[in-house]
């Protein structure tokens, strides 16, 4: 499923350019030298994949301990659901049950940290603004890091993450270029799509939880391939005394 991650966070920047995308546009960036702006760009892209790397091992080792204990696929299944619930129900809806606001007060200081970093032009800055934007509070992040707690490793969680880091890259790397045709207007029609990509995904995580055996999509879990395995068996006699 780790190339999933890609397509949702290809599909999902549509919402990070919406959201973002402003944070991209007032990079410090060097207007003059269009190589030292592209490493710029390129440096603050390394953070956000770090920062996502990072929360994606921490969902992962997570994620592990459903894993054994047998539960991965009614994980994959319950995230499934819940991401085909945000898809549903109207944002205002959500807000109600204010389930981020403990994370919003938490991450203050990121946003504090963050508006200092764009005073300066070092390359330490860059990385560092790209690594506190990916601990910005982002309903799509939230929802990539369940996906990747269903990944059942640290090393897949994190994998998963900064392939879904690569699929923002493109959209984001516009923003930087693009950002005066980001109007208001333009970002509200762009998150109309969200619900609709994150209500697919949300169906692709159900059908990799029923373990339908249809490759790459719902593939069968360990305990399913053994059992067919032992049923295809071709005409063995477990105990067999004859000397």
């Amino acid at each position: 499923m780790t190339y999933t991650a890609f397509i949702f966070g290809l599909l999902g920047s549509l919402h990070c350019l919406g959201m973002c995308g402003p944070i991209a546009f007032m990079l410090p960036v060097d207007r003059q030298s269009a190589l030292r702006r592209n490493l710029q760009i390129g440096t603050y892209h390394v953070g956000r994949l770090f920062s996502y790397g990072l929360l994606g091992a921490l969902f992962g080792l997570l994620g592990k301990g459903f894993s054994l204990f047998g539960l991965q696929q009614g994980l994959s299944i319950g995230v499934g659901v819940l991401m085909i619930i945000v898809a549903v129900v109207p944002e205002a809806q959500l807000r109600k049950f204010k389930i981020t606001n403990p994370i919003y007060k938490g991450l203050a200081w990121v946003k504090q940290q963050l508006g200092g970093m764009f005073k300066k032009k070092s390359w330490d800055a860059f990385l560092t603004i790209g690594f506190l934007n990916g601990l910005l509070p982002c309903g799509l992040v939230y929802i990539a890091l369940f996906a990747a707690m269903t990944m059942g490793t640290t090393s897949e969680g994190a994998y998963y993450m900064v392939f879904f880091g690569l699929g923002t890259v493109p959209l984001m790397t516009s923003a930087v270029y693009l950002g005066n045709y980001l109007t208001s207007a333009l970002r509200k029609r762009i998150r109309a799509w969200i619900p609709i990509v994150v209500g697919l995904m949300g169906f692709l995580f159900v059908l990799r939880g029923l373990g339908l055996g249809i490759p790459y999509v719902s593939p069968l879990t360990p305990s399913q391939q053994i059992s067919t395995d032992l049923d295809c068996a071709p005409g063995e006699v477990p105990f067999d005394n004859t000397p």
